[in-house]
C-alpha cells in the first residue's frame, strides 16, 4: 500500500469514527484535569470547577476537526462555559479578534506586522500570544479516475496551479510518475475564494520551492485568475469530490476519499503525514523579533531532509496575555491549558490527524498560558 493511499484510508477511518473519538476525548479530559489541578493551570488560581460564562473563538477552518475534539474535552471538564468556535477562515478570525468580537482567534498564518500592532492595541497591557497548537500537513488532493497514487514535484505543482499544465497526461506529470497510466483528462485547479491561512501557507511553499514558476508572493488571498474557487476547506473539497480531473490543496485531515499526492523533496517523494509534518517543524527556526509569548515559526519550505514534508500548516491560537474581563481570562487560560496538554494534543491527533506539538513547543506555550491574566 502506498503512503498516500495509507493516509487516505486512515483519514477516512477517522472521519467515520468521529463520534467515538469525541467520546474518548471526554475520558482523556478527565485524566488531564487531575494533572491540571495539581499544577495550578487552567483557572489561574480560582476554583476550576466554577468557570462559567462565554468562550468565543473564530478563525481557521483547518482546525475544525481538532476543535470539535478540544471543545468536547474542555466542556466535559467545564460544562458551565458556553464555548463556540466559528470556522470562518483565518483572515476572518484575525479580524474578529482584533475588533474585540472574540476571545481568541485560530489562524493558519502568524500575524503580519500591521495585524500584530492592531492586536496589541486590542489587548489590555499590549501583549499577545501566538501559540502553534495545531500542526498538520497541507495535502495536494486530487480526483482522477483510475489513478490512486500520484507523485508531484514542486515545479509540477506550481505549473498546475498557474495553468501551465492543463491535462493529466502532460509530460511533466508523466516524468514524476513513470509507472502510472495517466488519462488525457483536463485539469481543474480549485483554490480558496476566502482569505485563507491555508492559501497563505500553500502559496508560501510554491514561492519558495518553485519560485521560477510561481512568482507571486505568499498571500492568504488567491492571486491568480482562472480555475474554480470555493469558500473554506469544506468548499474546495466538495468541488474536487464532484469533478473528475480536479485538484486542490487542503488540510490533510479532510482528504476523505480523495487521492493524496506525494510531494517531491530532494531525491524522494514524501507523503503528508503527522510524522513528516512534525519533522520539518522541528527543523524550522522561530520568527525573529517577536514578543516573549509569541511562538511564530519560520517554516523551512525548501528542506531536502529525508522524511520531511514541506507543505505544512502551523495553525496558531492568538489571544491576549491580559484581558479586560476576569472570566474571559480564566476561560481562555483553561482552554489553552487543555489544548497544549498531552491529552489535548492526543485528541486532536486522533480526530484530525495532526502532529502533536513537541515538548519544546509545549514548554514555551505553557509559559504563555501561565501568564494569562485579567487587568486589575
Amino acid at each position: 500500500m502506498s503512503r498516500g493511499t495509507e493516509l487516505k484510508l486512515r483519514t477516512k477511518t477517522r472521519a467515520t469514527a468521529l463520534s467515538m473519538a469525541l467520546a474518548g476525548t471526554l475520558a482523556l479530559a478527565a485524566c488531564g484535569a487531575s494533572n491540571e489541578s495539581g499544577n495550578g493551570g487552567g483557572g489561574g488560581g480560582s476554583d476550576e470547577q466554577s468557570l462559567s460564562g462565554d468562550l468565543v473563538g473564530a478563525g481557521a477552518s483547518s482546525q475544525q476537526a481538532a476543535m470539535e475534539a478540544w471543545q468536547a474535552g474542555f466542556q466535559g471538564e467545564y460544562p458551565d462555559v458556553n464555548f463556540s468556535y466559528d470556522p470562518v477562515g483565518s483572515g476572518g478570525g484575525r479580524e474578529q479578534f482584533v475588533a474585540g468580537n472574540t476571545d481568541f482567534a485560530g489562524s493558519d498564518a502568524a500575524l503580519d506586522e500591521e495585524e500584530l500592532a492592531a492586536a496589541q492595541e486590542r489587548c489590555a497591557g499590549g501583549e499577545i500570544f501566538e501559540l502553534p497548537n495545531y500542526i498538520s500537513p497541507i495535502a495536494v488532493l486530487f480526483n482522477l479516475e483510475g489513478v490512486d497514487d500520484l507523485n508531484l514535484s514542486p515545479d509540477t505543482i506550481a505549473s498546475i496551479f498557474t495553468g501551465g499544465i492543463t491535462t493529466w497526461n502532460d509530460p511533466a506529470i508523466a516524468a514524476d510518475n513513470p509507472d502510472a497510466t495517466l488519462p488525457d483528462v483536463p485539469i481543474t485547479p480549485v483554490h480558496r475564494a476566502d482569505d485563507s491561512g491555508t492559501t497563505d501557507n500553500f502559496t508560501d511553499y510554491l514561492f519558495q520551492a518553485a519560485g521560477d514558476i510561481w512568482t507571486n508572493e505568499p498571500d492568504g488571498v488567491w492571486p491568480l485568475e482562472g480555475g474554480e474557487a470555493a469558500n473554506q476547506t469544506s468548499g474546495v473539497v466538495s468541488v474536487v469530490e464532484g469533478r473528475n480531473g480536479a485538484i486542490t490543496y487542503a488540510d490533510a485531515s479532510r482528504a476523505g476519499s480523495l487521492g493524496v499526492a506525494n510531494v517531491g523533496v530532494g531525491d524522494e517523494f514524501v507523503a503528508p503525514t503527522a510524522e513528516s509534518a512534525s519533522a520539518v517543524v522541528e527543523n524550522s527556526p522561530a520568527v525573529e523579533g517577536r514578543g516573549e509569548y509569541d511562538g511564530a515559526i519560520e517554516l523551512n519550505r525548501t528542506t531536502e531532509g529525508s522524511g520531511e514534508y514541506p507543505i505544512v500548516l502551523v495553525s496558531y491560537h492568538v489571544g491576549c496575555i491580559e484581558y479586560d474581563d476576569q472570566a474571559a481570562a480564566d476561560n481562555v487560560k483553561a482552554f489553552m491549558e487543555y489544548v497544549i496538554s498531552e491529552d489535548g494534543q492526543a485528541a486532536a491527533e486522533e480526530n484530525a490527524g495532526s502532529a502533536p506539538i513537541s515538548d519544546a513547543l509545549r514548554e514555551k506555550a505553557q509559559s504563555a498560558v501561565d501568564a494569562i491574566t485579567a487587568a486589575s
